[in-house]
């Protein structure tokens, strides 16, 4: 059965100038709601305070703070405040609009992202926050949820535009840095993402927000975040007593820059991280530049410098010869040895000692190639070589050694790249994740793992497959590729009450939900909205499961009466004459019998015609047994009459001889019940 309420607020109209259209989202302080500034008829979003909160002068106050707070702050990454003012006694704000999704959204749907789209994020959500630490001010509640991001219409997240919200628990440095923990121990953070000074001391200052954006940069790039626990106490002290894993112990072929980068702006100690988030941005965009670099492909080297002929230098033709130090410096084809540089010998005398080049030393006559005519062909000195190496022992040894080397070489050379260099892979599947890695460095495999897949049987982070498969011939020392199981896939059935129908449609069908529209008449959800859905929000299913969701036609076309109080024909005639169909019930009432109780639906409710109106209709008072007073005193017989709710009219007087009605007859209360007596 389908428990969701209808938000009263949708199609009201605020301040006279707001007209509330859609629920958009719900947090733990403010309900936020699409709006059409009738005024300048413009889109807006409209964050109003839950009833819940209105009592409590604290979160009155920090609702208030966030709009002043948020003025501050005038920066293109940073979603801006238009107006301030309460409605029914709730404050609310009037805020931009930003027509895209939230990265938790985009997480939800991706899992994870892109090093360069994650750090295109990134980099935009830095800028708002530094924004706000050049103002004096810390955010204390960075997360993916604050985080809404205006997708391109190419669909590329780095050419989005991200901008940052709820600065609701945002507050002064000095203030942060200074005032005491939160009265009662409380925590005004998310402990997905509480820097570890904020749990043991409550206290913030800008290097809180850095820890905080390390771990969204952590979540975007591995599509988890780094602790989980059944109680949220646990995993804030799990930010104090544990370090932030590295990124790549989940997904193993990001960059090491991103490891050093999350490792950096999450460290336990505040002075270890950067000072604030501008020094955290210029870190993300060295590792963006970095990273496109390692994307781009490599630049085209330049050519080698060719071989080119050179002249020799002739010693015996230039042996007295000096180059001179002429002033002209002769940039063309060498001198060839048919036309030799000559220098004066008197210019090298002039020279120190230290500056003359060296004299070439004279060269002994070379002997001069004599060659021999034979008649027998250049085979007869290969032939006689043979003859001269096989004809002595030591020549045989020798090539029999060279041979049986060689022999050996190709036999072990074969042996390895045929058969040595292989071995089976190993069964790593139904291991969990821990026991597949440990297992494969065993027997010296390496091992990576792709994005996973979901499973109804196998439970989550145990081995659901691998590749290359066990007992495949695999070269020894490679690395196996694991496949992880996500759990059996479920999906919880988001809030679509108060959203339009085909938002909420597209929304359901994304998370691979079978969605049936059936059209329902309401008197509060305008026409187009969504009224509930069954199963209800937050209910989890499977892929593939039906979801009805319910659409309001608007308010239905015949008003429910009232007839309370009415006879019953009178109330019948009245439903009747509008097309309704009327049932009855009786039941006891001290109202006159045929006077109608209780009417369902109530009066003022929308219906079709021909819808059945029930209606409880009094049987009247219940009746009374007439005692018996016969030889009884007149003066009791009233009494006992009395007592009943009966009326007694007396004639004559002594003892009663004669009643009517007589003793046991069933009678209305208040019925007068006739005494003769006399003796």
């Amino acid at each position: 059965m389908d428990t969701t309420v209808a938000d009263s607020l949708i199609g009201a109209l605020i301040d006279g100038r707001y007209r509330v259209r859609a629920r958009v989202a719900r947090g733990g302080m403010a309900t936020v709601y699409t709006a059409m500034d009738e005024r300048l008829e413009r889109t807006i979003a409209l964050k109003i305070i839950h009833p819940t909160q209105a009592n409590k002068p604290s979160f009155v106050e920090r609702f208030t703070d966030e709009a002043k707070v948020i003025a501050r702050l005038t920066h293109p990454n940073v979603v801006a405040v238009y107006d301030q003012g309460t409605h029914e006694g709730l404050p609310y704000l009037v805020l931009e609009y930003v027509r895209g999704r939230t990265l938790r959204e985009i997480l939800a749907d991706k899992r994870r992202l892109q090093p360069a789209d994650a750090l295109a994020i990134m980099e935009q959500m830095l800028s708002a926050i530094a924004a706000a630490h050049r103002a004096g001010l810390v955010h204390r509640d960075v997360k993916p949820e604050n985080v809404l991001v205006a997708e391109a219409p190419n669909q590329s997240l780095l050419d989005s535009v991200v901008k940052v919200t709820d600065f609701g628990l945002a507050r002064a440095v000095e203030e942060a840095s200074t005032d005491a923990p939160s009265s009662a121990g409380q925590l005004l953070a998310t402990v997905a993402y509480v820097a570890p000074e904020l749990v043991t001391e409550g206290r913030a200052d800008p290097r809180a927000d850095v820890y905080s954006a390390g771990l969204v940069l952590f979540e975007m790039l591995t599509g988890r975040v780094p602790y989980e626990a059944e109680r949220p106490v646990e995993v804030a002290w799990q930010h104090v007593d544990r370090d932030v894993p590295p990124p790549s112990r989940y997904v193993p072929a990001l960059p090491s820059v991103l490891d050093d980068l999350v490792t950096h702006a999450t460290r336990r100690d505040p002075d270890a991280r950067p000072t604030d988030a501008g020094a955290l941005l210029a870190e993300v965009q060295e590792a963006r530049d970095a990273v496109s670099a390692a994307a781009e492909p490599a630049r085209t080297r330049p050519e080698a410098a060719p071989t080119v002929m050179v002249p020799r230098y002739d010693t015996g033709r230039n042996a007295d010869a000096t180059v001179s130090m002429d002033a002209t410096v002769h940039l063309g084809p060498p001198p060839t040895a048919t036309a030799p540089l000559h220098v004066d010998p008197t210019l090298a005398q002039d020279r120190p000692e230290w500056a003359r080049l060296p004299q070439a030393r004279p060269q002994p006559p070379r002997p001069r190639r004599v060659q021999i005519e034979d008649d027998e062909p250049a085979a007869g000195g290969l032939s006689n070589l043979k003859k001269r190496v096989l004809g002595s022992p030591r020549g045989r040894l020798t090539i029999a050694a060279m041979l049986a080397v060689l022999g050996l070489l190709v036999a072990v050379g074969g042996w390895w790249f045929g058969i040595g260099r292989f071995t089976t892979a190993p069964e790593l599947v139904a291991l969990t994740k821990a026991d597949a890695i440990s297992f494969a460095q065993r027997n010296g495999f390496s091992v990576r793992f792709d994005s996973g897949r979901y499973d109804e049987k196998v439970p989550k982070d145990t081995v659901v497959a691998q590749d290359p498969g066990a007992g495949r011939r695999v070269v020894g020392g490679s690395t196996i590729t694991l496949s992880l199981s996500l759990g059996p896939e479920r999906y919880l059935v988001p809030d679509e009450a108060g959203k339009d129908a085909v938002l909420a449609q597209n929304e359901l069908t994304k998370l691979k939900l079978v969605v049936q529209v059936t059209q329902v008449y309401d008197d509060v959800v305008p026409a187009g909205m969504v009224v509930s859905t069954d199963p209800p929000a937050q209910t989890s299913v499977k892929p593939g499961a039906k979801i009805v969701l319910r659409v309001s036609r608007g308010r239905a076309p015949v008003t429910v009466p009232g007839v309370i109080g009415q006879p019953l024909d009178q109330a019948q005639a009245t439903l009747t004459s509008m097309g309704l169909k009327v049932v009855t019930s009786q039941q006891d009432s001290p109202k006159p019998a045929n006077t109608v109780l209780t009417q369902d639906p109530v009066d003022g409710t929308g219906v079709e015609p021909g819808t059945t109106i029930t209606l409880t209709v009094s049987k009247g008072p219940p009746l009374v047994a007439v005692p018996g007073l016969v030889g009884r005193n007149a003066v009791e017989a009233r009494q006992v009459l009395a007592g009943l709710g009966l009326q007694a009219q007396v004639i004559g007087g002594g003892t009663v001889r004669i009643q009517n009605p007589p003793e046991g007859q069933q009678v209305p209360p208040g019925t007068t019940i006739v005494l003769w007596c006399f003796g």
